[in-house]
């Protein structure tokens, strides 16, 4: 239920024509590497500016501010956790950063959201794992939400995508 509103794509973040694209951001909101500086540079230095009133963010939180020069109306910010074995609470506080990043979605009438692989790059959380917790909320959500028409799942690389099709397809194959 569901995995038709989700997509998965191999590509370029920056380039989606969507209501809200998420950033993998670090705690300080102003700028890191990765998706982080991809979208800092496509969005123009107006997004640092707004960045530096947020005051940061915590981890497994969200914070949203508008698109600037990338096609989109809102960049929501969200916070993965550093991957440190999976025992310091590290599933938990991903979910929360899908959590918080669709409950803003549902404040701002979100219609269609790009989602980068969450804390799969330099914070080093096994792809695998994230892809489950990825999927899970957002299919969890869409349950709940009848106005979100699309998630899509923007992977860098043919290991991620791959491993986002395989786990949608695990998720399609389950009994409710």
């Amino acid at each position: 239920m569901g995995e038709e509103k989700i997509q998965i794509i191999q590509g370029d973040i920056t380039k989606l024509e969507v209501d809200a694209i998420v950033n993998a951001a670090n705690n300080s909101l102003l700028g890191g590497g990765g998706v982080d500086a991809a979208i800092h540079r496509v969005a123009g230095p107006e997004l640092l500016e707004e960045c530096r009133e947020l005051h940061g963010c915590l981890t497994g939180e969200a914070k949203i501010t508008k698109g600037y020069n990338l096609p989109v109306r809102y960049v929501i910010h969200t916070v993965g956790p550093v991957w440190h074995g999976g025992a310091r609470g590290e599933s938990e506080k991903l979910k929360s950063c899908y959590q918080s990043c669709f409950a803003l979605s549902e404040v701002h009438k979100i219609t269609t959201i790009a989602f980068p692989a969450i804390s799969t790059g330099v914070y080093g959380y096994p792809i695998e794992e994230a892809t489950q917790v990825a999927v899970k909320e957002a299919m969890n959500f869409l349950q709940k939400n009848s106005l979100m028409e699309k998630i899509i799942f923007v992977c860098f690389g043919e290991p991620v995508y791959q491993c986002y099709l395989e786990t949608l397809k695990s998720f399609s194959h389950e009994e409710p």
